[in-house]
């Protein structure tokens, strides 16, 4: 990007690398403006928020009579899922499996918070472990792909995965950690393409995998959110937009209760992820995640402005830990260092490149704004 047309905000730190930002007359981004009079106001932590979920625990107890568990919650080992682990027994007095997806990457940061969290819990886990030989071949597909969102194998397993099973089990909750308090500012499609496009993700897999996926498992965005949802009588439920979810606090609470360990930032509990975003995306796209996570707290008054670019200064992690995570990522994927390097500086491509259900993808994020789901900006 030419720095003669380079633009940052002036309320939260989100930038011209999202192609597609606008600006205000005072300089503030379509994000700030979009939180401010589409979020905010619909955002209720209140009484109002307390009655959504005295309503909601009641249907969950309700229909869960009789059953082992009531709901199913995925947990990574980040303070989202952890947290909501924590309010879901302690304050909701609910019965949830705890569901976890192994696909390969996890830190043992994760692996050690999640035991931390159902041991202090007394919760059930079950883990679902990807066959690491077809998780390999498509996570090398992607690379090989030259795209931007090198994480769509993982979190393709983690949701498909988990909304199979509550549909196959016939747990009518999932107890989903997703939240507007570090999450009010979604990353562009550009940086992060939707991992549930099941089209796209077959046909990189088509051009670049080698191995049939057999057991890897699958699941459309219209599958999930239509049949799911409608036949099967899966709901998604997310609490933590319905109590003051501040993350520190939230993190000290766990720390304090649970021995949980903190991270260095969203979504570093996986090795691959802290790799593909702190170094990969800035280093070959010029894309920096932090600057949308950091602008959602800002938002919220966790972070200031000057915080802010201060952090987002800086690179993620350091320079030897980067060279560790090269090689420990390339050993795993069975190639050599120079072979994955070629593949950084090879030419980068985007989800355009690709087949894609974008269209209908746009037709149904136009419904849901329209009826009030969602109110995030996504394009």
């Amino acid at each position: 990007m030419s720095q003669q047309n380079y633009r940052i905000c002036a309320n939260c730190i989100m930038d011209t690398s999202d192609a597609g930002i606008s600006f205000d007359a005072r300089g503030w981004c379509d994000y700030c403006n979009n939180y401010h009079d589409n979020i905010l106001p619909n955002w209720h932590t209140d009484e109002r928020g307390q009655a959504e979920i005295d309503t909601m625990v009641a249907k969950i107890r309700k229909d869960g009579e009789g059953r082992e568990y009531d709901s199913l919650l995925g947990i990574s080992g980040g303070v989202d899922s952890s947290y909501l682990a924590y309010l879901a027994k302690e304050k909701f007095g609910l019965r949830p499996l705890i569901f976890h997806v192994d696909a390969g990457w996890n830190s043992q940061q994760a692996v050690h918070n999640i035991e931390r969290i159902v041991e202090g819990l007394g919760l059930h886990l079950h883990t679902e472990v990807i066959n690491w030989q077809e998780m390999k071949d498509l996570q090398l597909a992607y690379f090989k792909a030259q795209v931007p969102h090198l994480d769509t194998p993982q979190d393709h397993a983690f949701f498909a995965s988990l909304y199979n099973f509550a549909a196959k089990h016939k747990i009518k909750y999932i107890l989903n950690g997703g939240n507007y308090s570090t999450e009010c500012v979604r990353e562009p499609l550009e940086w992060a393409y939707h991992a549930s496009d099941l089209v796209q993700l077959k046909d990189i897999h088509s051009r670049f995998g080698k191995r049939p996926l057999k057991t890897f498992p699958l699941s459309d965005i219209f599958t999930y959110k239509l049949y799911y949802r409608y036949i099967k009588g899966v709901q998604v439920w997310r609490p933590l937009n319905c109590v003051p979810y501040i993350k520190d606090e939230a993190m000290q609470l766990l720390i304090d209760k649970f021995g949980w360990q903190k991270y260095a930032h969203k979504h570093y509990e996986s090795r691959f992820t802290r790799f593909y975003e702190g170094y990969w995306q800035p280093t070959k796209f010029g894309y920096d995640k932090r600057r949308a996570h950091f602008s959602s707290l800002i938002l919220t008054n966790q972070m200031s402005r000057d915080e802010a670019l201060e952090k987002i200064a800086k690179p993620a992690y350091d320079e030897a830990t980067i060279a560790q995570d090269f090689e420990y990522i390339a050993t795993k994927l069975d190639i050599s260092v120079e072979e994955l390097r070629a593949l950084h500086d090879g030419p980068n491509k985007s989800w355009r490149d690709y087949k894609s259900r974008q269209g209908l993808i746009d037709l149904g994020t136009k419904v849901m704004r329209a009826v009030g789901v969602q109110r995030a900006i996504i394009r």
